[in-house]
């Protein structure tokens, strides 16, 4: 038989912060015309709010209320709805809930780690707004806990197997969100802090260690950068030191950023410690962040630059035991109006790890001092890197150096996400090595060679990498023959050859201080850089040119050799041919100042006081949210694989899709 009443939609719980305003809806059918009227209930005392008498009632939340609704029909039928709770967090972060929140859970407070003696009760507990109201379920070292499924986890009495790392995952119908993981530690007597590293029993190990460096530095459509060359060098140096296979890229665009990533990814497996590293121009749009090609044009828009969360989904779906993604760039909001972007939520594994060198909606500085620029995230992050400490107090260490540096006070702090629940450190062993992992960094450097002119004379030509897609081609003339006098040596590229490469007699003045700190400058005799090895399609020939004089006539001759450097072995990353050169050349760097990742700078003035400038000398206007006329809409970037499925398909002289 029908029920006389039959609801077809209740209300639902939410969790909002104060001020929010929102609707409960309760629909229902009968055989008769229906009647709503909504009740509250508060501190156990139920009552009937005036005037509620409509399928919705519109709410501004002020406090954590109960609510149901009951329908009447015209025989005195009556049925009520279940309870739903409107819980009202009265504070919250700045900035949360995101301006154009969708009710998706947003984490407002995270579980803190925890020392507890074995018998006493543990308690974590966190708490997340959504429409719908979230829903728990907590993890302990990435399992699931089948009877913890509530705001707060609660064990009456720890025991020392409950120790590990713990998070928690807040859902609903519109996505989820992680907690911080935080580690609880359960023992007779509780470890001393100098000691707490060995509650590990098996301590962690890698199977391979592989990162990918990519610094853009000059840009065809945007300001050019300094600090990242430096950067990108320095960085490469340190995690050789740890024992990582490392690919240090300069100036790529998107085609080439995209094919270096697919590579990287490729070699990616179970238990590898995995780096990824940018600097460069970047901005942040509502949680995504994205890397700014050399070849993007004006504005910055998805569709021509690269998705960070999406390289790390496809880090995780590799099982690596690790993986670190350090951004230091800019993460300026860009059109805060336009749709929300979709990004998949990353599994539970407790092994990834976001090093910002800033803050939501700030800028990343350069920090310009004579010969070298580097970032400021950099000039720290190389002071504790190689500390043998978890990843994540390393990166607490970098973010309160930063956050005591004068020069940027109020203008950058680092930020640090994470899921890491094992003490893993870049320091850990490599037991064993991946296969794939040798064929993957710096390993293809060309060896040096003597070449030898009709008249006797002999140069050694050596080759310095500094960086996978950038090399010094070095000559260095060797004493010569007793018949040869004033000797003086030439090196450079045939006028009839292709240019395949940009080719520069000279380097930047940062550059060559690079390549003067791993080569003694004074012991060189020419130097001769090719930059933008990707591009190369064919063997490079080059040429050495012996003016002398001889001793027995006193006549001026000239002698020339060629030498073929075969085709870089870094092309096999690389498998579409780009004929634009960048511009290798760099202008000088302004002593003593700092410099925003767009270009901006920040300087002392006279008096000793820090301004901020662009390039020019002039102020920076202030930046209005509304005026978004140039600034890019967000459309959501095509999946990685399909773009690197078209740019196999491309090929030389095509243009990327």
């Amino acid at each position: 038989m029908q029920e006389a009443i039959a609801i077809t939609e209740q209300p639902v719980s939410v969790s909002v912060p104060v001020g929010y305003s929102f609707t409960l809806r309760c629909r229902a059918e009968g055989r008769t015309p229906l009647q709503y009227q909504w009740f509250c209930q508060q501190q156990s005392v139920c009552r009937q709010i005036p005037g509620a008498t409509k399928q919705d009632l519109p709410i501004t939340a002020q406090q954590t209320q109960l609510y149901t609704c009951r329908i009447n029909d015209l025989y005195r039928n009556a049925v009520f709805s279940d309870w739903v709770k409107v819980e009202v967090h009265q504070c919250v972060a700045r900035g949360l809930p995101p301006r154009l929140w969708r009710g998706e859970p947003v984490i407002v407070l995270n579980p803190t780690e925890q020392r507890v003696e074995v018998g006493k009760p543990l308690q974590l507990q966190c708490a997340a707004m959504g429409v719908p109201a979230p829903s728990y379920q907590w993890y302990r070292n990435g399992n699931l806990l089948e009877q913890q499924k509530k705001k707060k986890l609660w064990i009456t009495h720890a025991k020392v197997s409950d120790s590990g790392t713990y998070l928690c995952c807040a859902s609903n119908s519109h996505g989820e969100h992680w907690t911080n993981a935080v580690d609880v530690h359960i023992g007779e007597t509780l470890p001393s802090a100098e000691h707490l590293q060995l509650r590990w029993l098996v301590f962690p190990l890698a199977t391979g260690k592989i990162a990918l460096l990519v610094g853009n530095n000059h840009y065809q459509h945007h300001p050019n950068l300094m600090a990242p060359v430096t950067d990108v060098f320095e960085l490469s140096l340190l995690l050789e030191q740890l024992g990582f296979q490392v690919v240090s890229l300069l100036d790529l665009n998107k085609a080439e950023m995209v094919t270096a990533v697919s590579r990287f990814l490729q070699l990616l497996e179970k238990g590898v410690y995995a780096v990824f590293y940018y600097a460069g121009h970047g901005y942040e749009h509502l949680g995504r962040n994205y890397m700014v090609p050399v070849d993007a044009p004006q504005p910055y828009a998805p569709e021509n630059c690269i998705s960070v969360q999406r390289i790390l989904q496809k880090m995780q779906q590799q099982q690596t035991a690790l993986n670190l993604i350090l951004l230091d760039t800019c993460r300026k909001w860009y059109n805060p109006e336009c749709a929300l972007s979709q990004v998949q939520p990353l599994e539970p594994w407790g092994n990834t790890i976001y090093g910002y060198a800033t803050s939501e909606d700030a800028e990343a500085y350069e920090l310009q001092d004579g010969e070298f620029s580097s970032g400021i995230f950099m000039k720290y992050l190389k002071k504790h890197i190689l500390q043998e400490k978890k990843v994540t107090h390393m990166l607490e260490d970098v973010l309160e150096d930063i956050g005591r540096d004068p020069l940027v006070t109020g203008k950058q702090v680092m930020e640090i996400k994470h899921t890491l629940k094992e003490a893993r450190s870049l320091t850990d062993p490599i037991c064993p090595l991946g296969a794939a992992a040798e064929h993957w960094g710096r390993s293809h450097e060309p060896l040096s060679k003597i070449v030898s002119f009709p008249c006797g004379a002999q140069v050694e030509l050596c080759f310095h990498r500094l960086f996978s897609n950038m090399m010094y081609v070095c000559a260095k003339l060797q004493p010569p023959p007793a018949h040869v006098t004033d000797a003086h040596l030439l090196l450079c590229r045939p006028t009839e050859t292709v240019d395949v490469a940009v080719l520069k007699e000279s380097c930047p003045d940062h550059v060559e201080s690079l390549l003067a700190s791993v080569y003694k400058r004074e012991e060189l005799d020419c130097v001769f850089q090719l930059c933008g090895l990707q591009k190369i399609q064919t063997d490079v020939v080059l040429q050495l040119d012996l003016h002398y004089t001889q001793l027995s006539t006193k006549q001026r001759t000239c002698e020339s050799l060629r030498t073929t450097l075969q085709k870089s072995l870094l092309g096999q990353f690389f498998s579409q041919s780009n004929c634009s050169q960048p511009n290798c050349l760099r202008t000088p760097a302004r002593a003593g100042s700092v410099c925003l990742r767009d270009g901006s700078m920040l300087g002392m003035d006279p008096k000793g006081q820090a301004s901020l400038r662009t390039g020019s000398g002039h102020s920076l206007p202030s930046s209005d949210p509304s005026n978004s006329s140039t600034e890019p809409e967000e459309n959501d970037e095509s999946d990685l694989n399909g773009l690197c499925s078209a740019l196999l398909q491309a090929g030389p002289g095509q243009d990327y899709p």
